[in-house]
């Protein structure tokens, strides 16, 4: 299915419901708004296989860009409004972006872009106005609200990290569907969640993340309904599933931890019994949080493991994890193997590395290194994860080949905040990775040597971390650093951030031992 024919059946159905405000988007507004943006990207000189890209908090617009630049055959780039203008400014001209679309609430934001883009890039603000920018709704007023030339669907394109530690674009192939035929996702999670007309799916997640923004589009395309929420909270998550009779939801682990903390009172206070099905991700969920949520909203919670470059996914139902606590399931698409470093497939039981067997293809923008090292001489390909398969076919996972810190659903690389540092005058070596947070699953931590022992103390701690936030969004800087004479190195210059890594662990896990 595709938005326009659910707006053909039911024009008046609402697509997007916005939690906070309360603001509807109809089918009938959203593929006229779609056609219109999609007649803007034309008028541009967009064609087949340029790309759009889109700054903004979670706001309706989004879905309407998204849906354009598919129905244009446009690859869409989501950048987190998080992000500094710098940070910004590489992915654009990374991806080669012909149109920026960014909304008026990025405030300070919007006045450091302009000077930063390419010439040959369309910059347009939504909700306002703002130097540098074409006001987006006078651009698309008069045009008209009907489809493009549709040579082809659009895609995707997610931003993830880079050998260097600069986010590195996934670029897969356009689909060659006609516009209106259903791609592989949407398929999938109506085989696997059952999204039909009747959903009413919760997304409490920003939408600049691959997850929730796909299985939003996903839940559209199968003509159920999407509750936005602006931003997430714990009790207004409740509040959404109870006034809108949500039936299906997405989480990460960081957002069950928040809603548990809440008392006992304020989680009986709302009516949950329309919610039939919630699916997390993102991030491995401790066995003992799964436990207390299964408890508390019954069998519904199911988990699946993927990635951005969505190369392969596993599954598992909330029994089947019962029978295997830690599983993040078996093989939905694609075909799990474990590898060691050799190559060599290995038994069941054997910790490697995770390879998908699978028809789609990965390719990191502009980066044919990164490309070859994610495949195998079969063709099998990898995101980096640890893990083994136990004998029934279902995956564990273990560890992160390349130390990536995932904090609270987000993945964080630890590369731009170690080579930041490392610029800093007072700072002779630096090393950034992840320890644990009881809240977020881990954080980011920074060990750095001085330039200058007598500068060590709290004061350089906060100089440099001040540093970084200046530099780089919040969540990618350390929240703490520890200062060392030297840092473990082998003979090559190579980190070995192991070692580093580990005292950190060992202790977080001894002291849960004691409690």
């Amino acid at each position: 299915m595709h938005p326009r024919l659910v707006a053909a059946q039911t024009p008046d159905k609402a697509a997007i419901v916005m939690s906070g405000s309360g603001r509807v988007v109809s089918y009938r507004q959203l593929v006229e708004g779609s056609n219109r943006a999609a007649q803007l990207l034309r008028s541009l000189g967009l064609k087949t296989g340029d790309v759009i890209a889109i700054c903004m908090e979670n706001h309706p617009g989004y879905f309407e860009l998204c849906w354009a630049a598919h129905n244009a055959g446009l690859y869409y780039t989501p950048v987190s409004s998080r992000l500094k203008s710098n940070e910004i400014a590489y992915i654009l001209r990374d991806c080669d972006a012909r149109a920026l679309f960014a909304s008026v609430s990025l405030g300070p934001l919007l006045a450091e872009l302009p000077a930063l883009l390419d010439s040959g890039c369309h910059a347009f603000v939504l909700g306002g106005n703002a130097p540098g920018f074409r006001r987006y709704e006078v651009a698309v007023a008069a045009l008209p609200d009907v489809p493009v030339d549709e040579a082809a669907q659009g895609a995707a394109m997610m931003y993830s990290s880079g050998t260097t530690g600069l986010p590195k674009g996934i670029k897969p192939p356009l689909p060659v569907e006609p516009v209106e035929a259903l791609t592989a996702l949407p398929i999938k999670l109506r085989e696997l969640y059952g999204f039909d007309t009747r959903t009413v799916f919760l997304s409490p997640a920003p939408l600049y993340h691959a997850a929730p923004l796909k299985f939003c589009l996903a839940v559209q395309a199968n003509g159920g309904t999407t509750v936005i929420m602006e931003k997430f909270d714990a009790e207004q998550a409740l509040a959404s599933i109870a006034k809108y009779r949500v039936t299906h939801s997405q989480w990460v682990p960081t957002m069950f931890i928040r809603m548990l903390k809440l008392s006992d009172s304020v989680r009986a206070a709302y009516d949950l019994s329309s919610h039939v099905l919630a699916v997390h991700s993102a991030a491995p969920c401790p066995v003992e949080i799964k436990e207390k949520m299964l408890a508390w909203w019954g069998p519904i919670i199911h988990e699946y493991y993927s990635g951005s470059e969505s190369i392969g996914m596993c599954a598992i139902a909330p029994q089947e994890w019962l029978q295997r606590k830690g599983s993040v399931g078996r093989a939905a698409r694609g075909i799990v193997h474990i590898l060691d470093e050799q190559g060599v497939e290995l038994a069941p039981g054997v910790v490697g590395l995770v390879y998908f067997e699978t028809a789609t293809v990965l390719r990191y923008h502009r980066d044919p290194d990164k490309t070859a090292r994610a495949h195998n001489d079969k063709g099998w390909a990898t995101i980096g994860d640890i893990g083994y398969l136990d004998g029934d076919g279902y995956l564990f996972l273990t560890d992160r080949r390349d130390f990536v810190i995932i904090s609270g659903g987000v993945n964080i690389y630890p590369q731009e905040a170690e080579n930041l540092l490392e610029s800093h005058p007072k700072v002779a070596d630096a090393a950034v990775f992840g320890v644990p947070n009881k809240e977020f699953g881990e954080e980011v931590k920074a060990v750095v040597v001085p330039t200058s022992a007598s500068e060590v103390g709290p004061d350089l701690e906060r100089e440099l971390i001040d540093y970084c936030r200046r530099r780089l969004s919040n969540i990618k800087c350390p929240k703490s650093i520890d200062f060392a004479a030297t840092l473990p190195r082998e003979p090559t210059g190579k980190l070995m951030k192991r070692p580093l890594r580990q005292k950190y662990w060992d202790h977080f896990n001894a002291e849960i031992t004691r409690q």
